[in-house]
This record gives C-alpha cells, structure tokens and sequence, in this order.
C-alpha cells in the first residue's frame, strides 16, 4: 500500500513538473513567437505592410498592380522576381531577410495609420529606412575597409541620388541592375557591422570623403575595363573613387 501511495505520489509530481515547464516555456517564447509571425507577410497577407512591399516593387518595376494591400499572385510574383534578382531564396514570401533587403522596418507602419494604408512615410520613417538599407550596402561593399573609406562608399550612393543621370532616392540607386556587387552576390545580407550603420548616418548628413566621386572600384576584383577608364579623384584603403 506504501509503495502504491508513493508511486502515485512520484507520477503525479513528475506531471506537476511537466506543466510548470510547459506554462513557463510558452510563457518565455511566446513573445518571440509573435515576433517571428508579425515579419513574415505572403500570399493572403493584408494591411499596411503590404501596401508597402507593394509600393517599393512597383516603383523599381516589379510589380505593376494597385497599391491595395491584398498580398495576391501579383505580389507574389513581384517579390519572388525581386528575391531572385537580388540573391534571396526567391520563395515570394516577404521574411526578415526581404522585407531589410526592400528597406522596410516592419515596426514603423502601424496597421491603424490611414497615411501608411496610402503607401505614404513620415520624413522619419524615409530617413530611417534610409539609414537601414545604406548601412546594408555599405557593409555588403566595404566592411573592412578603413572607416573614412566605408563612408565614402555611402557618399557615393548619396552623389548619384543628387546625380540626374542615377535614381533619384536611396534605394533606387542601390537596386539599380547591376549598379552594385554586393546586390548580386547577396553579400547586402550579411552579418551587419556597427561601423557601417555609423557610416551611413555621416553619408547621410552630408559627410563626403569621395570629393564627390559617383563611380567606385577595387583595381584588385575588377576587370571591367570602362570603370579602369574613369578619372580617379581619391584613393581610400582598397577603393578608387571617380567621377
């Protein structure tokens, strides 16, 4: 009979431990469930975010239908072509990687904002997106280099916005085809150095280390002749930088 009660005893305490685990461990996740879900928009998706994704296909000419916020087969297709055109698993869902890649930060556009439902930002949340995906390719680019020499890659983006033969916004010029190595080998989504979102911040203000280049290259990975062929205004670590 002892041994019976203890054996009950035993079961039920290693069912108490059991669900004490389980309740503290959906407890702990859960947060971070949320978070993973909130980020990853695909097929029948809606709000804001989508509007968004939508907003910045179109402009660089990935998708061509109307800005309702509905993630159809247009949107789809639209994001699966920008993966593959920019070294993403070209899935057509908008994850983390992606939604970075397209200079979204999901946390900016509120699902009750009417100016976001219009596709529209705040100059802070333009500023701040560019901070995002200048920083992405500055690092993909020049991570490495010297400090002086990762700003003056971002200088460069910044020139040919002002430039009218380039883009007229940050993430134009960047995704424009072929315009930059680390779009076409992925390397926009590596592990991100602090140096580099530091360096995007000064491009950004004005600082500009290039002396106004608009062209840059490494003598040592490029054998493109025409870049060769380019007046070198300055040399920073393993960059010359052009007109």
């Amino acid at each position: 009979m002892f041994k019976k009660v203890f054996s009950f005893k035993k079961i039920a305490l290693y069912l108490s431990v059991i669900l004490i685990t389980y309740a503290a461990t959906t407890f702990y996740f859960e947060p971070y469930n949320r978070a993973v879900k909130a980020v990853v928009y695909k097929y029948g998706s809606s709000g804001n975010i989508v509007v968004e994704i939508q907003r910045r296909l179109k402009a660089w000419g990935y998708y061509t239908g109307s800005l309702d916020g509905a993630y159809g087969y247009g949107t789809y297709l639209g994001v699966k072509n920008f993966q593959a055109a920019n070294g993403l698993t070209a899935d057509g869902i908008a994850g983390n990687r992606t939604l970075t890649a397209l200079g979204i930060n999901a946390g900016q556009y509120s699902e009750g904002t009417a100016a976001a439902a219009q596709g529209g930002n705040t100059q802070y949340q333009s500023n701040n997106n560019d901070v995002t995906l200048l920083s992405r390719l500055i690092n993909g680019e020049a991570r490495g280099e010297p400090y002086e020499g990762q700003v003056a890659v971002g200088a460069v983006i910044m020139n040919r916005v002002r430039d009218p033969r380039f883009p007229n916004t940050v993430a134009g010029v960047i995704y424009q085809p072929g315009a930059f190595t680390a779009i076409v080998d992925g390397q926009i989504n590596a592990e991100i150095y602090p140096s580099s979102i530091k360096a995007a911040r000064d491009a950004l203000n004005g600082w500009d280390p290039s002396g106004g280049a608009v062209f840059y290259y490494n003598p040592a990975k490029t054998t493109n002749q025409w870049i060769w062929s380019r007046p070198v205004i300055k040399v920073i670590g393993n960059h010359r930088f052009c007109k």
